[in-house]
């Protein structure tokens, strides 16, 4: 038995959390994971996991251990999906975390068209709002839907992407039609709690600066879908990712207010670490992206 085989085991155990975990998703039997990850052990001479009915952790060396295996796994699929490419075959599994919002709404189609296109390819999509850490959690890039930040990570543009004010007709035949951003302040809002400005929303004032208005209402959620459908009932104003807002408002069920108030100038990136060759799973899967984004925009 190879080391390779037996680090590809703890690192799989240890993506799963557990020989159960890891026994289901790779279709092999937990005593045979467990006895890899027992002989590693054995070969370094350290213990990499503690193991108890109940509890599975990794030790300082396993934490150690861990990181410096995945870069070197992923240094050999590299130069694997090299030599593959070379001859018009690339497979693998492709690690990505991405935005609940984006695999939720039309555009997270694009995800289902690339698995349909490149069979393959075994699409490995983790759903997490927050930023995770792509080189410690071991994945292979994120979609992120921001204004970039300055990064040590690679960034490319899939599309443009602002938010949009918007009420349903009802809601404003009832309310009225606010004509600044601060009578907000005293109309119904909805708060979408995984936003980044809360309560607090920003506008742009009559010079261009920049004018924060605080803001309540009768629901706050952490989803934009959810807050979309408070809106679409007329609960009151909502703040929206355009690609969830347009198909309401082409619908006719939301209405989009002072578009020239709103702050634009983010976009959705597929972004991914620093390496010495990109491997080509990634590369095709980024490509592609990058074309549907092109030929369909944000659907």
């Amino acid at each position: 038995m190879d080391t390779l085989t037996r680090m590809r085991a703890f690192i799989d155990v240890v993506e799963a959390e557990g020989f159960s975990a890891a026994a289901r998703k790779i279709g092999r039997s937990k005593a045979l994971l467990s006895k890899y990850v027992r002989e590693l052990e054995d070969e370094l001479g350290a213990l990499l996991l503690n193991r108890t009915t109940r509890q599975f952790s990794m030790t300082e060396a396993g934490h150690t251990y861990y990181k410096r295996a995945v870069e070197i796994i992923r240094e050999i699929d590299s130069l694997a999906d090299t030599v593959r490419e070379s001859s018009g075959d690339v497979r693998g599994r492709i690690k990505l975390s991405a935005p609940r919002t984006f695999a939720d709404a039309p555009i997270g189609q694009s995800l289902i068209d690339f698995a349909l296109e490149h069979p393959d390819i075994v699409l490995d999509i983790n759903l997490d709002d927050r930023f995770v850490d792509l080189v410690e959690e071991g994945f292979d890039l994120a979609i992120r839907i921001s204004r970039l930040e300055n990064s040590s990570l690679i960034a490319r543009r899939l599309s443009p992407f602002s938010v949009r004010l918007c009420a349903s007709p009802a809601l404003i035949a009832r309310v009225g039609m606010p004509q600044t951003p601060q009578q907000l302040a005293s109309r119904p809002c909805i708060i979408d709690t995984n936003g980044r400005w809360l309560s607090n929303w920003p506008f742009k004032g009559d010079g261009g600066e920049m004018l924060s208005v605080a803001v309540s209402g009768p629901i706050e959620v952490n989803s934009p879908l959810a807050a979309r459908a408070a809106a679409v009932s007329g609960l009151g104003f909502s703040i929206l990712p355009d690609f969830i807002a347009a198909p309401e408002i082409e619908a006719g069920n939301l209405v989009a207010l002072m578009d020239d108030r709103m702050y634009s100038g983010g976009g959705i990136f597929a972004v991914y670490p620093h390496r010495r060759y990109l491997p080509a799973k990634v590369r095709v899967f980024v490509d592609f992206l990058v074309q549907w984004f092109k030929e369909k925009g944000a659907l």
